[in-house]
């Protein structure tokens, strides 16, 4: 691993890592990190190599925090702001989890175009999490972890949408998790949004004014889409498909639960609200169709605390 990093000649006030993604090197991330530095940040841009990125992410991860280790041994005072773009903000996800004692010396963490839900493609590709290269983990969902983080670290989310539920190559539903601060860039793909003047600003913004994390009062539909992610299996999918799905169970409020199954025959689950708009959409392999009919099975019979009509 090769580090760029951009030395200050005095104490920093901040030090920024800015760390890339599958199939990349440093250099855009480098220039986002510029774009946003004062005279006396320290910027750490890690390049990963492209051949490597390809491979396992566990060796990146401990890359990551090798290098981590090393700045706060350097300066152990200084607060760190992080950003990640794609596979970048997966890998910070791990190495945060891992050390939680790292926590309190974060001051943000932005995800730009992260698949945290677990990227659909990888899903497509290694199926049964086989570990067909980097597709077993850019598949994994990593909210739960990602949820722990943002109740104590603010963080920030950013995405894109180039086609109404995707960046172009993941979707828009992955990046989402509980108390994250969510912003969509209409018109923005997954490489625009790596070093864009827009991202910049969100991001400025973001760091000027960072939020003290709260605790989630979970509307119904929040809380029916959880239970839907808990499903073993279940991945975040892209929303073109919902006009084709039929109504499984309707809440009294209007809420939805609407299912599909593609010409493979792999099911699909979608949440609409009481206007008949998508909030989520998602999908499970043969193997995990059982789970999700169990699950379906018991949020008619449980009612989620509000009735459910059967429509089927």
């Amino acid at each position: 691993m090769s580090i760029k990093q951009k030395s200050v000649s005095q104490t920093p006030d901040f030090i920024l890592y800015a760390q890339h993604g599958w199939a990349d090197s440093c250099q855009d991330l480098a220039a986002l990190a510029l774009a946003l530095a004062t005279p006396k940040t320290q910027i750490i841009t890690p390049n990963l190599d492209w051949l490597n990125t390809w491979l396992w992410i566990e060796p990146l991860i401990k890359q990551v925090e090798e290098s981590v280790t090393n700045a706060i041994a350097s300066y152990p005072n200084t607060p760190i702001k992080i950003i990640g773009h794609s596979m970048g903000g997966l890998i910070w996800l791990e190495v945060l989890s891992r050390h939680p004692e790292w926590w309190s010396k974060v001051h943000t963490l932005v995800l730009i175009a992260s698949p945290v839900g677990g990227a659909d493609l990888a899903r497509i590709l290694d199926p049964l999490g086989l570990g067909i290269g980097m597709a077993r983990d850019l598949g994994l969902n990593r909210r739960e972890i990602a949820e722990l983080i943002a109740q104590v670290i603010p963080t920030l989310v950013i995405a894109g949408d180039i086609d109404n539920g995707s960046d172009g190559t993941i979707t828009v539903q992955t990046t989402k998790f509980d108390y994250a601060k969510f912003v969509c860039l209409p018109g923005l793909s997954h490489a625009v949004l790596k070093n864009h003047p827009d991202v910049v600003r969100i991001i400025q913004g973001f760091w000027a004014n960072p939020p003290t994390p709260v605790d989630l009062q979970p509307e119904l539909s929040v809380t029916l889409m959880r239970r839907l992610r808990s499903v073993p299996g279940m991945t975040d999918a892209h929303r073109r498909d919902f006009y084709r799905s039929k109504v499984y169970l309707r809440l009294d409020d209007g809420i939805e639960i609407r299912t599909w199954k593609n010409p493979l025959q792999v099911e699909h689950v979608f949440v609409a609200d009481s206007d008949g708009q998508c909030l989520y959409a998602g999908f499970v392999g043969w193997i995990h169709a059982p789970n999700l009919q169990q699950t379906l099975v018991k949020s008619n019979s449980n009612s989620l605390g509000s009735g459910l009509k059967d429509k089927r």
